[in-house]
């Protein structure tokens, strides 16, 4: 019969004691190497955050204190026809540019992913857009879109058609802006070469054992696969499009024209901000869009269950 050796209870109590120090002191150097994010985090978002909160319940502006009104500031907005009129042009923008991004984007992609000479040099030059600072995009667009000299129009006269008067028009403003958002893709268009780069060729193999063609292959393994990716770019492309503020109103010069046609949601809160200097109006404005980014990501994140699709699921 094996005798057990009798265990050393002080000796086990000291090494535990050691490893609790060891432990106590690796998360004090991890607190204190996250430290400045998290300070930074707290004084720059978290603060102004609640900051903000509390400004949209009062009559707050640059040049006076102001006074506690509830949610008169949020009233008032129901009433006001401009904030309508940002909301409608917002989501029109939205509606349209999402989806023709993911469309365009992934077409590109599949396309600069074709195993070809030069394919580097194509990708290089649907990227460079994205490298052309916002401002410099719509000064260069303000041209080529000009009714009177405009390239665009130049093209559609030497074919016969009469060109719109695309920015100067209440029709056609909007969807100039969305051809001028569509330009600057390329980002995107990486990361859908990225996805399509990560799909296992083995997919690719046992459609064409099963004799599917190349649609059946987009169909049935590309697209599906490429789901996480159209998911990723789906939340933030509605996010950055309901945040429209640059391009409008560089081709405005802050007004909006025509007809208010492309007074955008950040545009009328950056105007009350700091052209009319109603912070309390502007922070309920910003309260507002951040409650709706926050359901409609929400809403996606919820229905990405039945249609994002993981390899190896």
């Amino acid at each position: 019969m094996i005798k057990s050796e009798p265990i050393n209870t002080e000796h086990v109590k000291m090494k535990m004691r050691q490893k609790g120090r060891r432990l106590h002191r690796d998360n004090m150097y991890g607190w204190l190497f996250a430290s400045p994010w998290i300070i930074g985090l707290v004084v720059f978002f978290g603060a102004p955050l609640i900051s903000s909160l509390y400004f949209s319940l009062t009559t707050y502006s640059i040049l006076q204190p102001g006074e506690f009104v509830g949610f008169q500031n949020y009233a008032g907005l129901m009433k006001d026809a401009v904030f309508w009129t940002s909301i409608n042009n917002t989501i029109y923008f939205v509606v349209f540019f999402v989806p023709l991004s993911i469309f365009f984007g992934v077409a590109l992609a599949m396309l600069l992913n074709m195993k070809i000479r030069g394919m580097a040099v194509y990708r290089t030059i649907f990227f460079l857009p994205t490298l052309v600072p916002a401002v410099a995009m719509a000064v260069l667009w303000m041209w080529l879109l000009n009714p009177g000299f405009g390239l665009v129009n130049g093209i559609l006269d030497g074919m016969g058609i009469q060109g719109p008067a695309w920015l100067g028009s209440e029709t056609w403003s909007k969807p100039s802006l969305i051809l001028m958002s569509l330009w600057g893709i390329g980002q995107s268009v990486v990361i859908y070469l990225a996805g399509l780069n990560d799909i296992s060729s083995d997919y690719y193999e046992a459609a064409e054992i099963d004799g599917a063609g190349w649609f059946s292959k987009v169909k049935s393994v590309t697209l599906p696969l490429l789901t996480p990716v159209i998911f990723y770019n789906l939340v933030m492309g509605v996010i950055n499009a309901f945040q429209q503020f640059t391009l409008p109103y560089t081709l405005t010069n802050g007004q909006g024209t025509p007809a208010d046609s492309m007074k955008f949601y950040v545009m009328y809160l950056y105007d009350n901000g700091f052209k009319f200097f109603k912070m309390g109006y502007a922070s309920a404005m910003a309260w507002i869009l951040f409650i709706i980014v926050m359901v409609l990501t929400a809403v996606i994140f919820g229905s990405s269950k039945k249609w994002v699709h993981y390899q190896g699921e």
